[in-house]
Formats: structure tokens, sequence, C-alpha cells
């Protein structure tokens, strides 16, 4: 497994489903061995990201001791950047979720997996002060259809669904990658409920209307 969170081909747990079916310009980057000046402005990127601290590009490149081109040249623009920061940081929350669950299966696992994750997320303090420092920038790089990480977070719950549900669930119309994508609104809107229509976020919320939905 990659100590960066992103994908290593050699070790796919079903948190790392993701960046394998949707890898980007940066993640490729990152897991190719042969850039590690990027590796090095990403690593500190997520460290100050950890930090509390907002991810300035001016200041980054200013501590890596580069300038703002070069950061762009090896990174991508900020968005770029803050995504993949916020997919590796999911990538080991979600392999966390795989392991807490491994105990059961069908409806019960799905359910539990998407709750352990929701949890984790609605309870990390580095998370939830970026979503409160930058909203709009969050629930555009979070949810929206341009969001490399819903694609990715999609493509980890459909691989769960199928290996739980099969094809298709229940032997309804809805195919494992829609019931994926309608779990993964559901998670959003439980995970960023304050942002969405200032409701609280909540787990146990959230758990009710995964095992709603996935009712046979």
């Amino acid at each position: 497994m990659s100590h960066l969170g992103v994908a290593d081909p050699r070790v796919v747990g079903l948190g790392h489903v993701g960046t394998l079916v949707a890898p980007s310009w940066l993640s490729r980057r990152l897991e190719d061995g042969e850039h590690g000046e990027v590796v090095r402005a990403f690593v500190l990127a997520r460290e100050t990201f950890i930090e509390g601290a907002r991810i300035d590009m001016g200041r980054l490149a200013s501590r890596l001791g580069v300038d703002r081109t070069s950061l762009f040249r090896w990174v991508g623009n900020r968005d770029a950047l803050l995504s993949e920061v916020l997919w590796s940081l999911a990538v080991p929350t979600l392999e966390q979720a795989d392991a807490a669950t491994r105990g059961v299966a069908g409806p019960p696992r799905v359910a539990d997996f998407l709750t352990h994750f929701v949890r984790d997320l609605n309870t990390a303090p580095y998370f939830r002060g970026f979503l409160q420092r930058e909203p709009a920038r969050a629930l555009r790089l979070l949810t929206t259809k341009e969001s490399e990480i819903q694609r990715r977070y999609v493509a980890v719950v459909e691989t769960l669904v199928r290996e739980e549900l099969g094809e298709q669930p229940f032997g309804r119309s809805v195919d494992a990658h829609d019931l994926a994508y309608l779990l993964v609104r559901i998670s959003e809107s439980f995970t960023y409920a304050d942002l969405i229509n200032g409701d609280r976020p909540s787990a146990e919320r959230a758990r009710a209307a995964f095992e709603l939905v996935l009712r046979p």
C-alpha cells in the first residue's frame, strides 16, 4: 500500500479501487516513482491540510523553495492538488471501514461500511475544518459531477455492492452502478448536511437511510 494513500497496483484494497478506476494526472505522477519533487510537494500539502491550515499555493511554493510556476507544473492547480489530498485521506478511511465490516455480509455489510465512513468523516477535525473554511469549494470538489472524489467514491461503493449484492441487487431494475450512486448521494447528504441545508451531519441518520434503501 502506498504511504501516500494513493493506489498501488500491487495491493488493491477496497479503498484503493477508486484511484485505479479513475486515476488522475496527479495520481499517476505520484505513483510512477519518477517525480520526487511532486511527491515532496504533495506530502507537504497534505501535512498542511491535516494541521488544519489552508493550502496556499504561493506559501507552499515558498516552503518548497520554488516559484509558483514550477509548483503548478508539478501538481497542477489548487483544485487538482486539494482533490488528491482529500482522496489520499479518504483511502485509509475506506480501508478501515472495509476491515471493520469483514465480519458481516450482504446488505448489512454495505450499510455498516458506508456508516463507518460517514462517521469517520464527520469526526475528523481537519476535514470538518476544511468544510467550514471553504464550503463552496468543498461541495464543488466533493459532490458535483466534475468531482474526481465523487467518481472514485462511487467506484468503491459499486465494487462493494457487486461483491455483496451482485450486478442486479435484489433482482430490481436498478443495477449495481445506479445503486452505488444513490448510496453515495445519501452518504454526501448526511456528511455535508450543514453546508447543504444547515442541518446536523449524522452517521446514525445516514445508517437509517442506507438500511431503508438496502431493504430487500
